[in-house]
C-alpha cells in the first residue's frame, strides 16, 4: 500500500467526519460498504479525525456493533488484526431503534456523542444503504431532525424503480437537499477500466480518431454472473435484472463508451457529457429485447410461486447523434449463466477496401475493456502467421492495469466513498440523465416481451443469440 503516495495525490486536508450509515447490519453494508470504509483506513484515505455511526432498527450496543463489523471484515476483508483494527473499532458507534420522522431511535444522542470524539464542526455524510423504497423517509427525517444542512448524502441504485417512483423520490430529495449534497452512486462508474476508458481514448491519438460510426462497428456491454439470488430473493424478485442491472449499470456503461469529450474529466464536465449523450439513446423496442428466467427459479425461497420476474436481459441500444447512428450497443447480463464476466467491447469495422479485403474472418479487429478485479485492456488484431506464405492469424494482447508502472488500485466502492469524504461528484449520476434512463426504458417496463426459460449454468435464451446475428457474442459462443 502506498499510503504516502496517496494521500499526497487525493489530499490529507480532509476535515473532521462523521459518516453516518444507515442500514448497517444488512447485506449491502456487510458485504460492500464496510470493507470499503476498512480498506480506506488501511490506506490512510480517511480523515485525520473520523467516527462511523451504524445505524438500524436493533438496539445494539457499541461493542456489539464492533463484534458485527469484525465478523463482516473477516468474512469479507479485508480481514481485521492488530493496532490497524484495534484503532478502527473504536470509531465504530451504534445508533438503534431506526430512524423515521416518527421517531429519530437513539440517533441524535449518538451523532452527539461522536461530535464530541471528533472536535470541532464535523462534516457529516450519510449513507442510504437500503432499499430504495426507504430513501424518501429516511431523507425526509434528515430534514425534521436538521440533519441535512451541509451534509452529504450517497443513495444506492436503483434511484427509483418506475419513471413515476423517481420524479416522487427526487422531489423528495430535493425538497430537503440541493443537488450538489447528493451522490447517487453506481459502483461501475468506479471501476478501474471504467475511468481507463477515459484515458484511453482522450489521451491516445490511436483510439479517439476511431471512436465514431465509421470505424466501430458495434458495442457490447455484457455482464454475466454464475450466481443466483438466494441471499436477496425477496429485493430481486421484485425489482429483477432489468432494474437491477440495465437501468443503472448498463446505460451509464454505454454512456461512457459513447459520450462527447468533455473539456475535463472534472464533475462540472464529465456528469454532463455523460447525461447528455443518456439523452440521446432511442427510446428501447420491446421487440428489441429477449427476456429470461433461470429454471428453478420459482423454487428459491422468498420467489413467488408463479413469478414472471426476469433474470436475464439481452438489448439492442441505438443512439441517436451523428457519432453512434446506425450501430448497435449490445447489452447483456444474467444470473446463473455459464461465467461471470464484466466486459466492454468495441468491435470494429473491417477494411472494405486493399489487398486483404475479403479474407478477413469477423469481429478479429476488437477492443475490450474487462471491468473486474482491477481491470485490464484487452487488443484482438489480424497478424500473418510466422512461416511460408501468408496466412492470417488472430493475435490477443492484454493490458493489466494493475501491472502499471506505480499502480496501486481501489475497488470501485473504496474509490467512490473516498470521492464523496473529499466532495468529487464527478462519478455520481445526475437527475437529468436518469429521467432521460427511465424514459428510454419507459416501453420495455410497461410492455415487456415475454420471459423465457433458460437452462441454469447456459449462455440464456437461444434468442439471445439471434438478437446479435449475423454476429455473435464475444463472451461465451
Amino acid at each position: 500500500m502506498a499510503t504516502s503516495k496517496r494521500r499526497g495525490e487525493r489530499g490529507s486536508d480532509i476535515g473532521p467526519t462523521v459518516f453516518v450509515l444507515f442500514g448497517a447490519t444488512g447485506d449491502l453494508s456487510k458485504r460492500l460498504v464496510l470493507p470499503a470504509f476498512y480498506r480506506l483506513a488501511l490506506e490512510r484515505l480517511l480523515p485525520e479525525r473520523w467516527v462511523l455511526v451504524g445505524n438500524g432498527r436493533g438496539h445494539l450496543a457499541h461493542d456489539e456493533f464492533r463484534t458485527h463489523v469484525r465478523d463482516a471484515l473477516t468474512e469479507f476483508g479485508p480481514k481485521p488484526a492488530g493496532a490497524a483494527w484495534q484503532s478502527f473499532s473504536q470509531r465504530l458507534l451504534f445508533a438503534g431503534g431506526g430512524f423515521s420522522t416518527d421517531s429519530p431511535g437513539s440517533m441524535l444522542d449518538v451523532l452527539a456523542e461522536a461530535r464530541t470524539n471528533v472536535g470541532g464542526d464535523p462534516q457529516l455524510v450519510h449513507y442510504l444503504a437500503v432499499p430504495p423504497v426507504a430513501f424518501e423517509g429516511l431523507t425526509e427525517a434528515l430534514g425534521q431532525y436538521n440533519l441535512a444542512q451541509g451534509a452529504r448524502v450517497v443513495y444506492e441504485k436503483p434511484f427509483g424503480t418506475s419513471p413515476e417512483a423517481f420524479e416522487a423520490l427526487d422531489r423528495a430529495v430535493h425538497a430537503v437537499l440541493a443537488e450538489q449534497q447528493v451522490y447517487r452512486i453506481d459502483h461501475f462508474l468506479g471501476k478501474e477500466a471504467t475511468q481507463d476508458l477515459h484515458v484511453l481514448r482522450f489521451a491516445n491519438g490511436l483510439f479517439s480518431g476511431i471512436w465514431n460510426r465509421d470505424h466501430v462497428e458495434s458495442v457490447q456491454i455484457d455482464v454475466p454472473e454464475k450466481l443466483g439470488i438466494t441471499d436477496r430473493a425477496v429485493f430481486y424478485d421484485a425489482t429483477g435484472a432489468v432494474l437491477d442491472m440495465v437501468i443503472t449499470h448498463l446505460f451509464q456503461l454505454a454512456a461512457e463508451v459513447a459520450m462527447e469529450p468533455p473539456a475535463s474529466l472534472g464533475a462540472d464536465d464529465l456528469q454532463p457529457a455523460r447525461e447528455e449523450v443518456i439523452k440521446k439513446f432511442r427510446t428501447i423496442d420491446p421487440a428489441e429485447v429477449v427476456l429470461g428466467q433461470f429454471a428453478g427459479y420459482r423454487d428459491v425461497p422468498g420467489v413467488a410461486a408463479n413469478s414472471q420476474q426476469n433474470t436475464f436481459v439481452a438489448a439492442r441500444l441505438w443512439i441517436d447523434n451523428a457519432r453512434w447512428r446506425d450501430v448497435p450497443f449490445y447489452l447483456r447480463t444474467g444470473k446463473r449463466l455459464a461465467a461471470t464476466k464484466q466486459h466492454v467491447s468495441l468491435i470494429m469495422r473491417k477494411p472494405v477496401n486493399g489487398p486483404l479485403a475479403g479474407q478477413l474472418p469477423s469481429d478479429t479487429n476488437v477492443l475490450s475493456f474487462s471491468l473486474a478485479g482491477d481491470g485490464e485492456i484487452g487488443f484482438t488484431v489480424v497478424a500473418k502467421q510466422p512461416g511460408p506464405g501468408l496466412r492470417l492469424g488472430v493475435a490477443k494482447a492484454d493490458i493489466l492495469l494493475a501491472k502499471l508502472a506505480g499502480a496501486d488500485p481501489l475497488p470501485a466502492y473504496v474509490r467512490l466513498i473516498h470521492d464523496v469524504l473529499i466532495g468529487d461528484r464527478s462519478l455520481f449520476t445526475r437527475p437529468d440523465g436518469l429521467a432521460a434512463v427511465w424514459q428510454v426504458a419507459g416501453p420495455l417496463l410497461t410492455n415487456p416481451p415475454n420471459v423465457a426459460s433458460y437452462k441454469p449454468g447456459s449462455w440464456g435464451p437461444a434468442a439471445a443469440s439471434q438478437l446479435v446475428a449475423p454476429d455473435r457474442w464475444l463472451l461465451g459462443q
